[in-house]
């Protein structure tokens, strides 16, 4: 609810800035433009870029100065830390990169935000960026127009320039007319009770603009034009780096568990290396004082903030960087975010392991386990509810009946539903490799293996062609809507199917009644892909949707063929005699192609094929 009204409050107290000081307008006017800027920017490096940045994290992260350069390099060259941080947080969230790795980018990229302070400090408000605004604009805009790509990206790249020039101007001239009718140098609290409240406004500026370096630029534009003095400046820089880390956090909210890891390590690393800089505010001045009369910038206070930015930074990343390793194994022994969504083991647990035969019984439960919820989730999938499989109604009229498809996002179930019990279940097998097996012990324990794995491409699979089905599922080209009526009923069917056998007596079951339900599935296939040639041929869909079908044809065996698998190793027979017994009756793939032929014979009328 705060999030959902959050946005008006703010619109609203802004509104009231406004109109109680209309020369805040030129201010705020001029933030929005550098903050659309920097949106054009991340677009204009995103596209231009394509793959390369993401190429560059996969070889940059071997060493720690390796991925600090790389995050120097690429928040220097991006003037954006926010772009750096976030993907490097879907990196290591899609375990790609390690944790420690990601902790050196982020050190880094806090680094490279120092470059920004320096060009304003130097060019942007002592040249007038205005007049090489609308070159930029227009060059920019003729390029984004662009088909290309890459001239697409190169276009939103100098419209940023464009507009983070305007912005700058205009926060130049916003401050410069603040001057004449409002002066707040007069609310200065001097010592450190200042530091710590400007600190606070900085770090409260970044949360609300979402951007350290739009901070940076009022700071210096209102250090310029005397609105703050030098010590508040200094506080309020301080506080931009903590705001960014809130960036961040708020990024890592919809990561996994590794991605909120490295949110936190940001936070805790600005967090620090603000708490240092504020400790050691004196220190620090001083040693700006003497670095700035050797560099000859004794009389600029603009240079002298961006050195003090830049001595606070790198102190912070000199103090931890010898502790990212030690960052690593603290943060994964101590930080569990425990979502309550995310699915937990039933029947893992440490007393199973005592023996080979309550680990393999723990196992085939949890298999069990994970097997239905990826039955949920892909029943949802199809948009057909659990209760409908499991009753006696007819699925035709089911899926006939359909009015809309089911809102899933099968990403997020896949994580917390699925993906969460298979880890689990991965590393409970790793524990049970460690012990003496017999041979039958051994065998069922890859089976049940195996099956995860087959539950876990079936969900996968299903998330492919949920994509599809939202756009044709209930199209209203009914030749489409049909072919898609079939896939989800063919689905529905092997659910039915395999949910009745499982209410079965074990020993009833056998791997014949799964191999004959997996030929269904198998003629289902050629039948469809033989109707949807034709239709292409009858002009009754075109070729493109043609191709989704036979794509989401291919997804939908995968999904029945790994779930029969999965099913038949979940009701095999517990003991050795009775798997081999059951084996001589499964049928192997030319047994099946062999029936599967005969059965396409008897249906197109061939009288040798009973013979």
């Amino acid at each position: 609810m705060i999030r959902r009204h959050g946005i008006w409050a703010a619109l609203l107290i802004l509104a009231w800035g406004l109109w109680i000081n209309p020369d805040l307008k030129t201010i705020a006017g001029g933030v929005a433009l550098f903050l659309f800027g920097m949106v054009c920017l991340e677009q204009g490096f995103k596209a231009l870029a394509g793959g390369l940045l993401e190429q560059g994290l996969r070889r940059s992260t071997d060493r720690l100065w390796k991925s600090i350069g790389f995050g120097i390099a690429t928040t220097s060259l991006t003037q954006s830390s926010t772009l750096v941080s976030l993907i490097t947080i879907s990196f290591v969230s899609a375990e790609m990169i390690k944790l420690a790795a990601g902790i050196g980018i982020i050190m880094g990229a806090n680094l490279g935000t120092t470059t920004g302070a320096w060009l304003i400090a130097a060019v942007g408000l002592r040249v007038d960026m205005a007049a090489y605004a609308l070159p930029a604009l227009v060059f920019g805009v003729v390029l984004a127009l662009q088909k290309s790509l890459t001239r697409r990206g190169l276009g939103y790249i100098i419209l940023g320039i464009g507009f983070l020039f305007f912005g700058i101007a205009y926060i130049k001239i916003g401050f410069d007319t603040f001057q004449d009718g409002w002066d707040l140098s007069q609310y200065m609290i001097p010592g450190l009770l200042g530091v710590l409240i400007f600190t606070g406004i900085g770090m409260a500026m970044t949360v609300v603009m979402q951007s350290s370096h739009a901070t940076l630029l009022v700071i210096i534009a209102a250090l310029a034009s005397g609105q703050v003095s030098y010590e508040a400046a200094l506080g309020m820089a301080i506080g931009a780096n903590l705001g960014s880390a809130v960036t961040t956090a708020i990024g890592g909210l919809t990561a996994n568990l590794a991605g909120k890891r490295l949110a936190l390590a940001h936070v805790l690393f600005n967090v620090f290396t603000a708490a240092v800089a504020i400790a050691l505010i004196q220190q620090m001045v001083w040693m700006v004082d003497y670095l700035a009369g050797f560099l000859g910038i004794q009389d600029d206070l603009l240079f002298q903030l961006a050195l003090f930015h830049t001595l606070f930074n790198v102190l912070g990343v000199l103090m931890l960087a010898p502790f990212v390793g030690l960052m690593e194994r603290l943060l994964t022994r101590y930080v569990q975010f425990d979502s309550p969504n995310r699915a937990k083991p039933r029947y893992l647990y440490p007393g199973a392991l005592e023996t080979p035969a309550t680990a393999v019984s723990a196992l085939n439960k949890e298999v069990s386990h994970l097997y239905d919820n990826a039955h949920d989730l892909i029943t949802h999938g199809v948009s057909l509810r659990r209760a409908t499989i499991a009753s006696k109604d007819s699925l035709e009229d089911a899926v006939r009946n359909t009015r809309r498809i089911i809102s899933l996002d099968v990403d997020d179930e896949y994580e917390y539903k699925v993906k969460s019990l298979h880890n689990a279940i991965i590393a409970f097998i790793s524990e049970i490799q460690g012990q003496a097996l017999s041979e039958n012990d051994g065998a069922r324990i890859f089976a049940l293996q195996q099956a995860s794995r087959d539950i876990v491409e079936a969900v996968k699979a299903t998330k492919h062609l949920h994509k599809n089905l939202i756009q044709y599922g209930v199209s209203s080209q009914p030749t489409a809507r049909h072919a898609y009526d079939r896939i989800r009923l063919q689905i529905a069917q092997t659910l039915r199917e395999i949910g009745a056998l499982r209410a079965q007596e074990s020993e009833t079951v056998t791997r014949l009644s799964l191999d004959a339900f997996k030929i269904s599935v198998e003629n289902f296939a050629k039948t469809l892909t033989a109707q949807i040639n034709q239709n292409v041929r009858m002009r009754a869909l075109s070729p493109a949707v043609a191709t989704s079908i036979l794509n989401d044809e291919k997804y939908a065996v995968e999904i029945c063929v790994n779930l029969l698998d999965a099913a038949a190793a979940l009701l095999q027979p517990e003991s050795a005699q009775e798997r081999a017994a059951e084996g001589t009756l499964a049928l192997d793939e030319e047994d099946r192609a062999q029936i599967s032929t005969a059965r396409e014979a008897v249906d197109h009328g061939d009288p040798k094929s009973t013979r």
